[in-house]
């Protein structure tokens, strides 16, 4: 499917000057409901002005109140040369003017939280420079002590899908190198977010057992007497000469 130029610009549009559904909005500029939502709520796409798709040839008036009398109905486009093969783009996204200052939190974010991820990967995602990425992954960014690791979703810098599509794919290309061996921590932030929604949660000790975990079983000849009787002095740090006093 060939998607209009500008897809969240022309949401902005068909948001602010149609009565279209969200759902015939989000099909035709290749969105998410929910970021169709966001940005009639104002939440997503902040600054970003309307691209007028029926000025730019992308759809004609009469096909937008066609769609507007029947919800069910969807959007076709106009063919546009100019559109074809831009869903088979490759190398950085194009970040708007108004996202570009937080693109140095999406990225702190993705460092932090996706370590397996790789700088070629993180630079797809949010469209930022394999420099910028060591720099703040190295912590010698200029502004490093003011960046706030911020959700790149969240920032509407890329998709859910796409996170989770590039997180999955480090994945595998992680557990295919042979010895690799990663702690349960780096595990668990290799799982998506879609596995981690069904993950039932962790059995956790009661915390009246907390720190009983170091003590084990002792097996050898001595009677169980003499071992309660050394764990005693140990732990009250019992003085010999002290408790033959006592006894005269």
């Amino acid at each position: 499917m060939t998607l209009p130029l500008m897809q969240k610009a022309t949401a902005v549009w068909l948001v602010d000057n149609t009565t279209l559904t969200f759902t015939q909005i989000a099909e035709f500029c290749g969105l998410h409901e929910l970021e169709v939502n966001g940005i009639a709520d104002g939440e997503v796409a902040q600054g970003i002005k309307g691209f007028d798709p029926i000025v730019n040839r992308q759809l004609t008036p009469e096909e937008i109140r066609r769609c507007e009398r029947d919800p069910k109905a969807k959007l076709r486009l106009m063919r546009n040369p100019a559109a074809e093969g831009e869903t088979k783009r490759k190398g950085p996204r194009y970040t708007p003017l108004s996202k570009r200052q937080e693109r140095p939190a999406a990225i702190a974010w993705l460092v932090k939280f996706h370590p397996e991820l790789s700088d070629g990967a993180i630079s797809k995602l949010v469209g930022t420079t394999k420099p910028t990425i060591e720099s703040i992954r190295d912590r010698t960014h200029w502004n490093i002590a003011n960046i706030v690791p911020v959700d790149p979703v969240a920032l509407g810098m890329c998709k859910q899908v796409e996170l989770d599509a590039a997180v999955a794919k480090a994945v595998a290309k992680a557990a295919a190198q042979p010895g690799a061996i990663m702690t349960d921590d780096e595990r668990m932030r290799l799982v998506s977010t879609e596995q981690s929604l069904h993950m039932e949660p962790e059995p956790r000790p009661h915390p009246a057992m907390s720190g009983l975990e170091s003590f084990g079983l002792v097996d050898d000849d001595r009677p169980a007497s003499e071992d309660v009787r050394a764990e005693a002095d140990r732990l009250f740090n019992l003085d010999p000469r002290d408790q033959d006093d006592d006894e005269e």
